[in-house]
């Protein structure tokens, strides 16, 4: 059996990924993440980067790799620094409909496939008392825009047009259809969330 590693620490890819494929294993990359330039570039070849990047220790996998960037009039947001960093994060992005993309990327020693998606978002025009609980919680500091749609309990975002696991970190359509090309055999998403059944990424 071909070996599957996904190029990511992230909780919330690998619980998207295994609706697709299991057992897969987990090789976190350490390539740096730049913002500078066009989000979808970026996107894509910090995916590329990173599945190459843990190929290159393992040559015998088929390697996953993704990055997701939150855009808006030109500018990138990756993770927040510190609490402040989430409400100004905030303050700028909350009502006003904005950009997710992911890149992804499947390599093996073929070469490298890649492709991206892009969601629009448009954030709840939370309070900053509001935004400054969230921060305290925690939960905003690992996520690119300070925000995680699967968040209901707040809920940060009022609006979403495209894919919701796009949002997540992880568009798995179009994640699968890289995988069936480099001969890795999937389940489909909406098996696992209903959700992905009406996804127009499908």
């Amino acid at each position: 059996m071909t070996r599957l590693i996904l190029a990511s620490a992230s909780p919330r890819r690998r619980e998207l990924l295994a609706a697709l494929s299991e057992p897969f294993e987990v090789a976190p990359s350490g390539i740096d993440e730049p913002l500078a330039g066009s989000a979808v570039e970026n996107a894509v070849a910090l995916a590329a980067a990173k599945a190459r990047d843990v190929l290159a220790s393992k040559p015998d996998a088929v390697v996953i790799g993704a990055d997701t960037i939150v855009f808006l009039d030109g500018v990138s947001y990756g993770k927040p620094d510190d609490e402040e960093d989430v409400l100004r994060m905030w303050c700028e992005l909350r009502g006003r409909p904005h950009g997710v993309v992911t890149g992804i990327a499947v390599a093996a020693s073929g070469g490298v496939a890649t492709g991206a998606v892009v969601s629009q978002v448009t954030l709840a025009n939370l309070a900053d008392d509001e935004v400054r609980r969230y921060a305290e919680s925690g939960r905003p500091m690992d996520k690119a825009g300070a925000y995680a749609i699967q968040d209901e309990d707040l809920p940060a975002v009022s609006r979403l047009d495209g894919c919701y696991c796009n949002v997540m970190g992880l568009p798995l359509w179009s994640l699968r259809r890289l995988l069936l090309d480099a001969g890795i055999a999937t389940g489909e998403p909406s098996d696992r969330f209903a959700r992905c059944a009406a996804c127009p990424d499908r």
